[in-house]
């Protein structure tokens, strides 16, 4: 997260991508930080995952991370 707090006060768009165990953490993490960065969250676990799984898991989320990418907010 402390990568994508320095991108943002650089003018690059940035998020980050996790499981949804770090849900929690990404927010506790976000308040210390005192900046909410744009997020994505997948279903945990992921480290048992096929390939096949982690391919449909990211086909499912591609679209999600480029609309966040590339929204300008006003």
């Amino acid at each position: 997260m402390h990568d994508i707090t320095e991108l943002e006060s650089m003018g690059v768009p940035g998020l980050f991508v996790a499981s949804t165990a770090f849900i929690d953490g990404a927010a506790a993490q976000s308040a210390a930080l005192g900046f909410e960065p744009e997020a994505v969250f997948v279903p945990h676990p992921i480290q048992d995952r096929t390939d096949d799984e982690i391919r449909a898991i990211a086909d499912g989320v591609v679209a999600q991370i480029l609309a966040k990418l590339t929204t300008t907010v006003a």
